[in-house]
């Protein structure tokens, strides 16, 4: 079967998503160049090709399959970029097609990604805040097809260190343990959908005003979250709940954008 490795954290580019006075998410994406070399370190350059169709607006990447004698074809659809419209809209294309492929695949795991104020230097560009900083990841883990570990560093700040995250064990994993605790002494086993949450530690203000806008940005109200977490306001939320559910934001916006 025919598997392309994971990306490397050199290949992985950051983008600025949303910027705001107290600070701004950073998006992961790769270009086609990353997309290219490893078609070709995986199968060979003479062994795939790609064909536009719809003025470029579609791609299509052929991989020739030495065990079924016959080439395997995967397509996708792109969008414009701001700049140079045509051949972005073909670069974009190519790299939706390579992700059906399963080349960057990961990049669909990654966390929510914040950088606060402190951390880069935000501009006031026509009324709007913006950030020209120059970001890269430092690091990064991927197991099972998944980011598991991810750093950030800000290179116009001589590549300090801005963020960093570990994907922590899921809570599922720690309920067999609970139910034999449970069982051992003689108890009904607790039902997690019930179980009340106690906060450990409560959001400051950017934290709850930055969860606020990203539930406004999908349309997400906040009565059905703090419900979900047993919360009686945003301010209540744990770090751990905070974080996943802006993991969550991140992942349903993801799954729009490709549909």
């Amino acid at each position: 079967m025919l598997r392309f490795r994971a990306l490397r954290a050199d290949e992985v580019d950051c983008r600025v998503a949303m910027c705001k006075e107290g600070g701004l998410s950073l998006l992961l994406y790769k270009d086609a160049r990353c997309d290219m070399g490893i078609l070709d370190e995986t199968v060979g350059p003479e062994r795939w090709q790609r064909h536009h169709s719809r003025e470029n607006s579609n791609c299509t990447v052929s991989i020739y399959i030495p065990e079924m004698d016959q080439w395997v074809e995967k397509e996708d659809t792109g969008t414009e970029s701001n700049t140079e419209a045509e051949k972005g809209l073909a670069s974009d294309s190519f790299k939706r097609a390579c992700f059906n492929w399963g080349i960057g695949r990961e990049l669909y795991t990654a966390p929510f990604i914040w950088i606060t104020g402190a951390k880069c230097a935000i501009q006031n560009r026509n009324g709007k805040p913006a950030c020209y900083d120059r970001f890269r990841v430092g690091e990064m883990t991927v197991e099972d097809g998944k980011i598991t570990a991810l750093t950030i560093l800000n290179d116009s700040r001589n590549g300090e260190v801005i963020f960093t995250w570990a994907k922590r064990p899921a809570e599922a994993a720690q309920e067999p343990s609970r139910a034999m605790k449970a069982q051992d002494a003689g108890k009904p086993t607790p039902k997690a959908e019930n179980a009340p949450v106690p906060p450990k530690n409560g959001l400051d203000a950017t934290q709850v005003a930055l969860l606020r806008a990203c539930m406004e940005q999908i349309g997400q109200k906040e009565e059905p979250l703090l419900r979900h977490y047993g919360a009686q306001k945003l301010e209540n939320l744990t770090a751990e709940q905070y974080t996943e559910a802006l993991d969550r934001i991140q992942a349903y916006k993801k799954r729009r954008r490709a549909e």
